[in-house]
């Protein structure tokens, strides 16, 4: 499994597999599993019927790294037609946005432009702005920015982060953003890093993920645990259970077509779920990240691309 995560992760950075299959009609209906769709619409779909099903969603335009300041703000907007409609329909949905599509690498000013105005758009609607965590040569820009357009006090509860549990730094990271109030979802990380940075092994990143749940869980914060594996998710339950917080006090999150059964589980149970949402037309770095993280999804979609 290993091997296979590497090779999918390798396959995330393709430029010629990634041109063939955005193109292609058989890899969107690969992709179609875990991607809600091309347009705005198709994800607002979604946002509706998760809502009908009693969770909630973030949104996420789809595409990272842009090439010049344009696209960066053609991204922008899309978010921002995404808060109008959200606000216009009252759908329970937030968004979640990767600062490379902002223009980070670019020029981080234009990053802090960008992510400043969709912060404001977030609070003249009442809604929350999810900055996504990347490769970790941007992990401390990242918490920089979030951090200070945390402290400016209108846009305190508009603006949150994700941290990844596989990255040494993160219990540092995360004790820092609870004292600055700022609400995490906590992953594991879906990104090839060197050792040096980063737990090896996946026995070390599991116990790394639940003792990072417990300091999350026990802080006076909302937060989100986002997780598919099971051991993980009866670890918070059991950590909550045990220190007599309620369900209420935080949210477990799960990727668009991931387990819904257990998702579903979850909310007869009585807890808040969230899901991510993807959708977009660059779409293919996101679907081999999704196969790396567990390449058993490959054969899934193998047998019902063979039932279609």
């Amino acid at each position: 499994m290993p091997l296979l995560r590497s090779a999918f992760i390798a396959l995330s950075t393709n430029k010629s597999m990634r041109r063939f299959s955005e193109s292609s009609s058989i890899g969107r209906k690969l992709s179609s599993r875990f991607v809600a769709g091309l347009e705005v619409e198709d994800a607002l779909r979604a946002a509706e019927m998760l809502n009908n099903h009693g969770m909630s969603a973030t949104l996420d335009v789809l595409g990272e790294s842009v090439t010049n300041e344009a696209e960066a703000h053609r991204s922008a907007e899309t978010y921002h037609r995404l808060l109008d409609a959200i606000a216009a329909k009252k759908l329970k949905s937030n968004i979640s946005v990767k600062l490379t599509q902002m223009g980070l690498e670019l020029s981080p000013d234009l990053a802090y432009t960008i992510a400043a105005g969709l912060t404001e758009h977030c609070r003249a609607t009442g809604n929350f702005l999810r900055i996504d965590m990347e490769g970790s040569d941007l992990t401390q820009v990242t918490l920089d920015l979030v951090r200070h357009l945390h402290a400016r006090e209108e846009y305190k509860g508009h603006i949150g982060i994700v941290i990844q549990a596989y990255l040494f730094r993160s219990e540092a990271d995360i004790h820092q953003l609870i004292d600055d109030g700022i609400r995490v979802r906590l992953c594991k990380g879906a990104y090839q890093e060197p050792p040096s940075v980063a737990f090896a092994k996946k026995t070390d990143t599991d116990t790394n993920y639940v003792r990072l749940t417990g300091v999350l869980l026990s802080s006076p914060i909302y937060h989100g645990i986002a997780t598919h594996d099971e051991a993980m998710i009866e670890a918070a339950k059991s950590y909550a259970k045990n220190q007599g917080i309620a369900p209420e006090h935080f949210e477990f999150q799960m990727l668009y077509g991931v387990r819904r059964d257990l998702q579903r589980r979850l909310v007869k149970e009585g807890y808040n779920v969230r899901i991510y949402v993807p959708f977009g037309r660059e779409w293919y770095p996101y679907f081999m990240r999704r196969l790396a993280e567990r390449p058993a999804n490959v054969f899934f979609i193998a047998k019902n691309l063979i039932r279609a």
